[in-house]
């Protein structure tokens, strides 16, 4: 049964980190599509909707910056929006809040609105929180994880310890993985209140398994960034090739990783190909 970081304790030799939205779920487009967008425009009085959606894509979903935290990205397209002529409020605060705290979470906003109740700080809460409660209360039975993610977890588990690491708040994770009896597979859970996910890396770390007995599976720039950022290895899932990536992991990239094959050639190849798929999106 999957537990929470600071009950886990290491069963194997090796650990995949597994991300969420986008890599094992087929949820992140439709929650940019349908409440991080929209709400944020609603929330923050923007006029010309259909522009700021289709930056809050392109920011989100489609270029370098794919999977950035939430919070992160509200402010970036919220600057864009400003310098596309909509009038919105004075964020100095929140975007300072963004860039300085530990903690890009709810929890972490919380603390900063007691000290400083910015209108920016509270909107963002606002927001975010709304986001919260549409996903789980409309999203129900239309999420689903990417075909062969589900064999592919049931296939790690027999061999290696598993953790979901995200930035997805912890909840949302139980309730999804659940409904679609994932977590069977996994033994710890790394949500959006355990930190940033090159922490929770870190953390996983001081359990004891060496830096080349981790591999982190991720279809974002950011958890690409976290391995690196822990000197642990890398397992891009493909956005638009899910399936495949998937399949190609349970079927050849895990013995590689589990023999110690993983590092040097193979990776640089499959790594290749998660950058030159987001090249034609930045291009």
């Amino acid at each position: 049964m999957a537990v929470l970081p600071n009950e886990f304790t290491k069963s194997k030799q090796f650990l995949v980190c597994v991300d969420s939205d986008g890599c094992a779920m087929d949820t992140m487009n439709v929650k940019h599509f349908e409440f991080f967008g929209p709400l944020a425009a609603e929330v923050f009085g923007i006029q010309n909707n259909e522009a700021f959606q289709e930056d809050w894509n392109r920011v989100n979903l489609f270029s370098s910056t794919r999977g950035v935290n939430r919070f992160t990205a509200l402010v970036m397209c919220l600057d864009n929006a400003r310098q596309s002529g909509e009038e919105i409020m004075n964020i100095d605060a929140l975007r300072d809040w963004a860039n300085t705290t530990a903690s890009l979470s709810n929890g972490s906003l919380k603390e900063a609105i007691e000290a400083n109740e910015d209108a920016s700080l509270v909107a963002a809460l606002d927001w975010s929180t709304k986001v919260n409660d549409g996903i789980h209360t409309e999203l129900s039975g239309r999420d689903k994880p990417f075909p062969g993610a589900k064999e592919g977890l049931e296939a790690i588990t027999e061999i290696d310890d598993v953790a979901i690491v995200s930035s997805a708040n912890s909840e949302a994770l139980q309730s999804e993985w659940t409904r679609h009896d994932l977590m069977p597979s996994v033994d710890v859970i790394y949500g959006q209140e355990a930190g940033s996910k090159a922490d929770a890396i870190a953390d996983l770390l001081k359990h004891g398994y060496a830096a080349d007995e981790i591999l982190m599976v991720g279809d974002a720039p950011g958890d690409l960034k976290a391995a690196q950022t822990n000197g642990v290895l890398y397992y891009p899932i493909l956005f638009g090739s899910e399936e495949f990536s998937w399949d190609r992991l349970r079927n050849e990239a895990l013995a590689k990783f589990n023999n110690k094959e993983y590092e040097g050639e193979y990776q640089d190849q499959v790594i290749g190909e998660f950058k030159d798929l987001l090249a034609k999106y930045d291009a």
